[in-house]
């Protein structure tokens, strides 16, 4: 991911979340269902973040898993001898 992507992203979100923060703030209703609705976005975010962070999380455990695995294999493939043998 490049600084440029990363800022992009940050700016979209910011753009997207203040622009839904001033259509509800400007919507022509009364301050219970305007409450209602800063709730519905507010939760959006919220759960929005913890869903980026599982995938994250997720996709972390994988590589650590596949590391730990590639280096076994590599262990195993640099203590093998063809040439030996005693196991026969």
């Amino acid at each position: 991911m490049t600084a440029a992507f990363f800022v992009q992203a940050v700016l979209s979100f910011g753009l997207s979340l203040v622009a839904v923060a001033l259509g509800v703030a400007y919507m022509p209703m009364g301050p219970w269902e305007r409450g209602f609705l800063a709730l519905g976005v507010l939760f959006l975010v919220s759960s929005t973040f913890t869903l980026a962070k599982c995938v994250r999380d997720r996709q972390e455990l994988q590589e650590v898993t596949s590391r730990v695995d590639k280096a076994r294999l590599d262990k195993l493939i640099t203590e093998h001898d063809p040439f030996d043998t005693k196991n026969l």
